[in-house]
């Protein structure tokens, strides 16, 4: 993180750094530059402060970075750094954070020369920052694109719209982290997965799906299982894929509803349009006396009664309107490998692969 953020200062003086306040007080002292981070009990909505996001750890990492925007209908683009024991969503290594970087700073605006042209601005230094005799520095190329260079991209990843209601229907409030003190009674979103589990209680959850809204809902089943998880595409490596959910691409805009260890042999996991409405009731017949339910895997401390509600939905991520006049708007702008002749394989692929060791033949080596 030291040798990341002198990085920065040094070759890009006008960025500033914001730290959340456990990690300011640590390495403030050895950084030769002035920082900045929100007061403990300040709570700011870091979505007003903030343009660029970046984590240096695993996809734990990722999902705490994301959690901090859990309020917010924009989240700025999230530049990550593999550090962790898997990383199937960090997507840069650590030794990379000069051109990581680099690429991120100079893109953001179209190019003013036409498409396919080969007068687009070309770096060579490797990614290490603009040189000292170079008064000009990254500003002439600021905003513009690196040409045939270029070896990253924006994946906007989807998430889930959630709320939690009272059995009389009322929308309950946030708790910490997502509370703020200017924050309304409005939905959470979650980057991964909303899951509702019987905890320590040795009794079987008992959830009704309802999927729909209005007078068009309609009763799907009641669930008998340890818990049930609704996730994203990019929750579905993770606890769906555990309980035997289905892999789904990212840019595959769809909700997954995966049950944990299940009563019955025939409840299988689906895969639903994103904007389906989808309601996880908690069932009359539930014998524990609460239900945990956590979003992004931070538990919330007050479990659900009989009668409360879940109700989840994917995220909107474009603007209403005619095909080709329509915005991208809302989900997590993750920066990643283009996939092109610089780096191979696509980035997913590549982490089904090497990661996941997708249909790895037993007792082969590959």
């Amino acid at each position: 993180m030291i040798e990341y953020a002198n990085h920065i200062h040094s070759a890009y003086p006008d960025v500033s750094w914001c730290f959340e306040p456990t990690v300011a007080d640590k390495i403030e002292s050895e950084l030769g530059f002035d920082i900045y981070a929100p007061q403990p009990d300040c709570n700011t909505h870091y979505n007003d402060t903030i343009d660029l996001t970046s984590t240096l750890g695993g996809d734990g990492t990722i999902l705490h970075a994301a959690s901090l925007f859990a309020t917010a209908k924009s989240v700025p683009p999230v530049l990550s750094f593999s550090m962790g024991t898997l990383g199937f969503l960090g997507e840069w290594k650590f030794s990379e954070y000069k051109r990581a970087f680099r690429e991120v700073y100079v893109s953001g605006a179209p190019s003013p020369l036409s498409p396919g042209s080969d007068d687009m601005p070309m770096v060579s230094d490797g990614g290490s920052g603009p040189r000292a005799a170079d008064n000009a520095g990254w500003s002439s190329v600021r905003g513009k694109t690196m040409g045939k260079a270029r070896s990253s991209r924006i994946l906007l990843r989807n998430r889930l719209r959630v709320g939690i209601f009272s059995t009389e229907g009322e929308r309950l409030p946030h708790e910490p982290p997502f509370a703020h003190q200017d924050s309304k009674c409005e939905d959470i979103f979650a980057l991964n997965e909303v899951l509702l589990h019987r905890g320590a209680l040795p009794h079987l959850a008992h959830i009704t799906i309802l999927i729909g809204s209005g007078p068009q809902q309609k009763v799907l089943t009641t669930a008998i299982a340890d818990g049930f998880l609704v996730s994203t595409p990019t929750g579905s490596t993770a606890y769906s894929l555990s309980s035997g959910g289905s892999i789904v691409h990212p840019l595959v805009s769809s909700i997954l509803l995966t049950p944990i260890c299940p009563r019955s042999l025939s409840f299988r996991p689906l895969v639903l349009p994103a904007n389906t409405p989808i309601t996880l009731r908690i069932d009359s017949e539930n014998r524990s006396k609460e239900v945990e339910v956590s979003i992004d895997g931070v538990r919330r401390k007050q479990g659900l009664r009989a009668g409360m509600e879940v109700r989840v939905v994917g995220e909107e991520v474009r603007t209403a309107g005619a095909p080709g006049s329509r915005d991208w708007v809302g989900g997590v702008p993750s920066i990643v490998r283009s996939g092109g002749a610089v780096d191979g394989d696509d980035h997913w692929v590549g982490g089904l692969n090497s990661l996941l060791k997708f249909n790895y033949p037993f007792g082969e080596h590959r």
